[in-house]
This record gives C-alpha cells, structure tokens and sequence, in this order.
C-alpha cells in the first residue's frame, strides 16, 4: 500500500547537508532522538492542560513537520556516520510511540470529540508498530508498511490539528476521520503481519 514513508530517500537528500553540519558540531543521532521526543511531550501537555484554546492545535502540523525532518537526522546521523548503537535502537522506538502518543491524546478533550476513538487509535498506533518491530523476531526486515505508518499518521493528525486550529473541522467530521484512520491502521497491522511472515519464509 502506498505510504509517505515512500518518500523518505527524497526527503533525506534535502537534510544531508543539514546533517553533516550537526554532525561536524558533534550532535549525536540520540540526542536528537531525545529533544524529538521531549518537545513532543511538552507540546502534548500544553494542548491537554489548554484544549479549550483552540488555535494552539496550530502547532500540531507545524511541530509534525519539523518532527518527520528530526527523526529523518537522527537516523541519518546514526546510519552514515557511526552513531549506530543498542541504546539507539531502543530510544528510536520507544521514543517515537511516547511522543505520537503524547500528542494524540489532547483531540480526546475538544468538545464533541470521542475520546473512545482518540484512545483506540493510540492503542493501534502503538500496536502497528509492535508489528513491525517483531519483524527481526521472525527472520524478517522492520517493517514499515502503510497505509498508516508513522509518517501518514503525522499528516493525518497534522491535517487535523490544522482544521481544529481554524475552526474548519466540526467535531462530527473530527470523528469521522478518527475512524477512517482507526480502519487504516487495523488494515496496516494486518499487512505488516502478512509481509513479515511472508519475508520470513
């Protein structure tokens, strides 16, 4: 299935420069990690503690975008120039699934808005990309197959947080996309299985 991830080679190529420059300023690929995640986690707060404000969900494409070139670095940093390691690996995932989370939870407090829905995309976000880290468990590559892997899911709650800011968006429509975005992700779960097993064979 087509996915945003698709694009991340290109995407890359527009950050080299960038990342050699961080790199040569001896930023590390965790580091970058780490910051990544704490803004995250901050904006996540801010948007909870004042959802009634509704223009403030504006950040939410704004930080997305710049978030997507940041997990894009830390990668690159640790990738081509030896940063690659253990702790790494670890804080790549887990840091990622705490700061998605972080900032889907606060569209669970807008008026009219269902909570149900906002929690149970959280819930499949995390277990998606449980599915695609067991990948090596099975003899297969990581998997990052769409329609909704990290990247759509950014758009998505980017594209969201931008009609919530604008007053564009009912909340009627809100939930709609909560559970087209919800079915995307059962159907990514259901592909990351099935490719893995079948790159396992």
């Amino acid at each position: 299935m087509p996915s945003i991830y698709q694009l991340k080679p290109a995407f890359q190529n527009l950050l080299r420069p960038g990342v050699e420059r961080l790199y040569a300023h001896g930023v590390t690929a965790n580091q970058v990690t780490l910051a990544a995640a704490a803004v995250s986690v901050l904006l996540g707060a801010l948007l909870a503690a004042f959802s009634h404000i509704t223009w403030l969900f504006a950040l939410i494409p704004l930080w997305m975008l710049l978030r997507m070139a940041l997990n894009a670095v830390d990668g690159m940093l640790a990738r081509e120039f030896g940063q690659q390691s253990k702790l790494g690996a670890y804080l790549n995932e887990l840091c990622d699934v705490i700061a998605d989370s972080a900032l889907y939870l606060p569209f669970a407090l807008l008026a009219g808005v269902s909570p149900l829905l906002v929690i149970l995309v959280v819930v499949m976000a995390v277990i998606s990309e449980y599915a695609g880290v067991l990948g090596p468990m099975v003899g297969a590559s990581r998997r990052y197959d769409g329609p909704m892997g990290k990247s759509d899911r950014a758009f998505c709650f980017g594209v969201l947080g931008a009609g919530v800011a604008s007053g564009l968006l009912p909340a009627l429509w809100i939930n709609l996309l909560l559970g087209l975005i919800l079915a995307l992700l059962l159907y990514t779960l259901y592909n990351r299985v099935r490719r893995g097993l079948a790159e396992a064979v």
